[in-house]
């Protein structure tokens, strides 16, 4: 789940440090462990989600199975009533960019562009996901779009390792981005993930000198989640304060894994072909 950085400073329980580097949480070998269970959680519910949608269904009845399927393995809605989100996932469709609350009126039909987000709180620890879906026959741009994102996310996943910089994966993801001619948003990013749904760092998507060039050491755990347009990279919020689109109309696609930094590269923490 992105959230813009103002709110990246405001968890919603103060976390409990092990470790702390520039307030930065390095997590032990119990707690990663925990946090591969939240993660296979999460991955089970987005590969679920993705065998089950079809035209027709609504982005409430999505909500409703993502919250069911979560609880009973046991976990809670990482979203759910998070700085008073109404939901368990985030639903975005076509030119909706991020936070998009799921709606019994929002029905998903063919050729649709569908973004799913979702969370899961076990045992003190969030594990954090989001895929984007294209519904049957999309066309070849959207397609597109789909691609790259999610082939933007695993450049930036592949610069991962003990010693590397938080530059060294944005940079991979713009440079990805740009040349195959999408726009990366600049105003929601990736961040750390762990006893809170969002904490440092934040992961940008793009090169920039406002944010903290983070040295990564093992044990960190970050979500890092891509988000193209097919067109501007500018977005506005519609008037139910959450709903992201892009200002243009354009397309938007997302990816996102929670992921754990090691001393010689990367585990995927919610990677759905595992479970």
């Amino acid at each position: 789940m992105n959230i813009l950085s103002n709110l990246l400073s405001k968890p919603a329980k103060p976390p409990r440090v092990q470790k702390k580097r520039r307030g930065i949480e390095i997590k032990s070998e119990r707690e990663i462990e925990i946090m591969r269970q939240a993660a296979k959680i999460v991955a089970k519910v987005l590969k679920e989600i993705s065998e089950i949608v079809e035209p027709g269904m609504t982005t409430a009845d999505l909500d409703a199975y993502a919250e069911k399927r979560i609880r009973e393995m046991d976990a809670k809605p990482s979203f759910k009533g998070y700085h008073g989100f109404p939901g368990s996932i985030c639903s975005c469709i076509n030119s909706e960019v991020v936070h998009g609350i799921p709606n019994r009126k929002k029905v998903i039909r063919n050729g649709d562009v569908l973004k799913i987000d979702t969370g899961a709180y076990y045992e003190g620890f969030h594990g954090d996901s989001c895929i984007t879906i294209g519904i049957n026959q999309v066309t070849p741009k959207a397609a597109k779009l789909i691609r790259v994102a999610e082939e933007a996310l695993y450049k930036g996943i592949e610069e991962v390792k003990a010693g590397a910089y938080l530059l060294d994966i944005a940079g991979a993801i713009e440079d990805h981005v740009q040349a195959n001619g999408f726009s990366v948003v600049e105003n929601f990013t990736g961040h750390g993930v762990g006893r809170n749904l969002h904490e440092e760092p934040s992961v940008f998507n793009f090169r920039t000198r406002e944010m903290p060039n983070v040295k990564l050491r093992a044990g960190m755990t970050l979500a890092i989640e891509p988000i193209l347009n097919a067109g501007s990279k500018f977005t506005r919020t519609l008037s139910d304060r959450w709903t992201v689109v892009t200002v243009d109309n354009a397309l938007s696609a997302q990816f996102e894994h929670t992921v754990l930094v090691t001393a010689d590269g990367y585990e995927i923490l919610t990677d759905r072909t595992k479970v």
